[in-house]
């Protein structure tokens, strides 16, 4: 049986390099390309040196203009499979047979940044999917958050303008702490609601395979008889969703810029394949004007407790990109790329996007012919009367216009009982005006909502993200106008935020408590408590208990996770009872490149104080981001000395002991292994006593 995954590589890879000498673009064979051709070994180069002209020519002109906005990216190719026929409300093909896959590629990326910047910066995340169907692709170009700055999109290039970096020094890079965003955000209420999930930890997640996806817009189903359903999309990850925290991703920064990037391509090359729930939301046509806002209004969504999330099928992404360029870079998205059964509605945000992208990749890709580059290609047979433009691949025979009697009138029109694509018919009248519709007014009602949702620790980590972005703001009206919005959203988060830059208390003004959505809290949405693919570092040195770190290792990796040992040196670390071989060295790596952190024992037994010095950091960076740790016998006294006193690190009759996240026994057991799968399992521990200096 065929290989799916070797026929696409094979229909969009290039020559083999080892299949033959090295050639010219034109095929001719070179047999030397360090020295130019010139008069003699000190004269001057020779411009008939067409090989040369040819490579340097190629070399300056590899780059292409980088993408205003969602520069830097990563992407993966997969597949997606419906759990059942939804026929019930789309025609679409792809939602009809769970025996059918179709193939995927989907970009994930950050949107202030340029393609230099780092990956775990505190920003919006790109979620966009191109499914090659058999009815021609289609694009679900979403984000990680279910909502957008902005209700029209007239108004995008004030935002962008205003989120990147200052015009006059071109600072800061990929980051969203200075003067001119937060001057539109204090006077550009509507985006209120994207600027609370901006500063909760939504906006730095622990991985792109643990990041929730959302199509943002209200769109429409379509089914056989012509009937619509408007339709919200969610992407949920089975691993659940997990984020970083603000002082860890800062230094994951510096530790490693390409944190997200490197996590998503090891996973799939190590067989690990992410995987996401396609989910949707759906709301009868009847029912458009039953919600206390409206569904084209992109600043607001459709609580899930009003509105179920209807899961409707699984995606796959199970092999990487070949060359990043070609595929990640040169992937072209378009929201109005949609197909028979899906349609749009008339959110004005949207409609300005179905615009917008395709003038976008004509720019970037140089021009109309970019659906031909092969990771834009459709599966469908692409037959048009479009011709010729820059790097035209087809090589076109007949006529080229319709309609025609020469070339026996084909392509011909589909017949009008095929099922080919029809807008979903609806009555439009109206007067020309530019005027927003009165039920796109109301902007506080869900960022309160948002606010009221989270857990305590989560509402401490938007706090902090307040302070920390105004506290950037050179201008002191800017903060004060901007704590003056927040107060409109909740009294107590405008104090809060207000005390730690420095303006004045915002007065009191009567706010209504809206109904809490608990599906909004990463809280809710840890996943199952499985282990699997989490980061565990193992912490060795010489005189380490070999029997611990190996039964550590090998119970943790049974169940799914990621282990490491990680001593002061590489090589390997000398034990009582053998050696250890050493994955990487302690100076390379920090704790915030981990998820849980367990010392065997005689863990932090170096005897170097330079590596005792970097072990400790490590542990205590562990305890302070929330993450599991485990210790056993020696290590377990070791470790008591760099924790509160009221962390509980003594078991009973050589049971282990549980407390705030931090495991600890005498010696490995099935007890010991389980608690600190379970705690892993948890993700973070929040409930902590906070280390003191």
């Amino acid at each position: 049986m065929a290989d799916p995954k070797q026929e696409q590589r094979d229909a969009f890879r290039a020559e083999d390099p080892a299949s033959g000498p090295l050639t010219t673009d034109q095929g001719v064979v070179v047999d030397h390309t360090d020295d130019s051709l010139q008069a003699g070994e000190r004269g001057p180069t020779l411009m008939e040196d067409f090989h040369f002209r040819e490579k340097i020519t190629r070399f300056d002109h590899e780059r292409i203009p980088e993408r205003v906005v969602h520069a830097r990216g990563a992407g993966a190719y997969g597949y997606f499979e419906p759990y059942a026929s939804c026929a019930e409300f789309t025609r679409a093909a792809f939602l009809q047979d769970p025996s059918v896959r179709t193939p995927v590629f989907v970009r994930f990326s950050t949107v202030q940044g340029p393609r230099g910047s780092a990956d775990t910066v505190r920003d919006v995340r790109g979620f966009a999917t191109k499914f090659y169907t058999t009815e021609g692709n289609y694009d679900l170009v979403g984000n990680n958050f279910p909502v957008f700055f902005i209700q029209d999109g007239i108004k995008f290039p004030d935002f962008v303008h205003a989120v990147k970096p200052e015009p006059h020094n071109e600072i800061p890079t990929g980051a969203s702490a200075h003067d001119t965003l937060w001057d539109f955000v204090s006077l550009q209420p509507e985006t209120l609601h994207t600027i609370m999930w901006l500063m909760s930890d939504r906006a730095i997640p622990r991985s792109y395979r643990t990041m929730q996806g959302f199509g943002v817009h209200t769109f429409r189903f379509v089914d056989a008889a012509g009937k619509g359903t408007f339709v919200k999309f969610h992407w949920r990850p089975l691993l659940g969703v997990h984020s970083l925290v603000w002082d860890e991703a800062q230094e994951t920064q510096g530790r490693d810029p390409d944190f997200n990037r490197r996590d998503l391509w090891d996973c799939i090359e190590a067989g690990n394949y992410p995987e996401y729930e396609l989910g949707v939301q759906l709301v009868p046509e009847e029912d458009e004007h039953s919600f206390d806002f409206d569904l084209l209004d992109a600043t607001k969504i459709i609580p899930e407790e009003r509105v179920p999330v209807r899961p409707i099928g699984k995606m796959v992404l199970n092999r990487n990109p070949d060359n990043f360029f070609a595929e990640t870079e040169q992937i072209a998205f378009h929201t109005a790329n949609v197909v028979p059964g899906i349609d749009f509605t008339n959110d004005p945000l949207l409609q300005a996007r179905n615009f917008s992208y395709l003038d976008t990749q004509l720019l970037r890709l140089g021009g109309p012919n970019f659906s031909q580059i092969p990771v834009n290609r459709p599966v469908a047979p692409v037959r048009t009367n479009q011709r010729d433009g820059f790097h035209q691949n087809q090589i076109h025979r007949g006529t080229s216009y319709s309609p025609n009697s020469l070339g026996g009138g084909c392509p011909a029109l589909a017949d009008p009982d095929s099922p080919a694509f029809r807008h979903l018919t609806e009555r439009v009248d109206g007067q020309k005006i530019r005027r927003r519709s009165p039920s796109f007014d109301d902007h506080y009602t869900q960022p309160a909502m948002f606010w009221h949702s989270m857990s305590a620790w989560e509402q401490k980590h938007i706090v902090d993200a307040f302070r920390f972005e105004l506290g950037k703001v050179g201008a002191r009206a800017v903060r004060e106008r901007t704590v003056e919005q927040l107060a409109r959203v909740d009294h107590e988060l405008a104090v809060a935020v207000a005390q730690g830059v420095g303006v004045a208390e915002p007065r009191r003004q009567e706010t209504p408590r809206p109904t809490p959505s608990p599906a909004l809290s990463l809280e809710n949405n840890k996943g199952d408590g499985s282990i699997s693919t989490r980061q565990v570092a193992v912490l060795v040195s010489d005189g380490v208990d070999a029997g611990h770190a190996r039964a550590v290792r090998d119970a943790l990796t049974e169940g799914g996770a990621i282990v490491e040992f990680i001593a002061p040196r590489d090589g390997e670390v000398r034990a009582a009872d053998g050696a250890l071989a050493v994955d990487r060295a302690l100076p390379t790596v920090a704790s915030v490149l981990y998820d849980a952190v367990v010392l065997p024992g005689n863990g932090l037994g170096a005897g170097d104080p330079v590596s005792d010095d970097l072990a400790r950091r490590f542990v205590r960076g562990a305890y302070r981001h929330g993450k599991p740790i485990g210790a056993l016998g020696a290590s377990v006294a070791e470790l008591a000395a760099l924790l509160p006193d009221s962390v509980r690190t003594a078991g009973a009759d050589g049971a282990p002991a549980v407390d705030q996240g931090v495991v600890t026994a005498d010696a490995v057991s099935d007890d010991f292994l389980r608690a600190v799968a379970e705690s892993i399992g948890a993700h973070r521990h929040w409930e902590r006593t906070p280390l003191s200096g």
